[in-house]
């Protein structure tokens, strides 16, 4: 083979391979994008219909939301008013941000079952990359919450413990 018929074939190759482009990727997967039609809060706001008096808007019992996140409603309503602020993020041009109810309720899930990032993943519509970044950054928010209000409550037990023994 000559070196011209070479250059021709080398070129028609060229040619052949660049119609062969490979499909388009995505930002976010399809399957995740169902999460503005139901998500992990659309769940958490089911359960708490479930645990609701539709008629006085009592509270009857605490077991959906309790079972779910294994923590009350009340207590994960003051999480997310301790913690909110810090684990808040904002929309950016090519996603919108995971809401603080669903992030909290994701962390929670992960440290009651023990699930795996991709079980979480298809449960929540949501990343298994932002899974793994979330979940240590809520767990130290909680952590550094909860830090200071069981030191003040250790500290009064203890206060309490000295005034009673003398």
């Amino acid at each position: 083979m000559s070196s011209a018929e070479e250059v021709v074939l080398a070129a028609a190759a060229c040619v052949i391979l660049s119609k062969c482009k490979k499909p388009r990727r995505y930002w976010v997967r399809p399957s995740l994008q169902a999460r503005a039609k139901y998500s992990g809060s659309d769940l958490l706001n089911d359960l708490n219909r479930d645990d609701t008096d539709p008629l006085t808007g009592e509270l009857r019992c605490d077991g959906s939301v309790k079972n779910f996140l294994r923590m009350s409603s009340d207590d994960f309503e003051s999480l997310i008013v301790g913690i909110g602020h810090i684990i808040s993020k904002q929309d950016t041009n090519y996603r919108k941000e995971i809401p603080v109810r669903e992030r909290l309720a994701i962390t929670l899930r992960f440290l009651a079952s023990g699930d795996s990032y991709t079980s979480l993943s298809y449960f929540f519509k949501v990343s298994k990359s932002a899974i793994s970044i979330l979940v240590p950054e809520v767990c130290e928010a909680v952590i550094g919450f909860l830090k200071d209000n069981i030191q003040s409550t250790a500290l009064t037990l203890d206060s309490a413990t000295i005034v009673t023994d003398g």
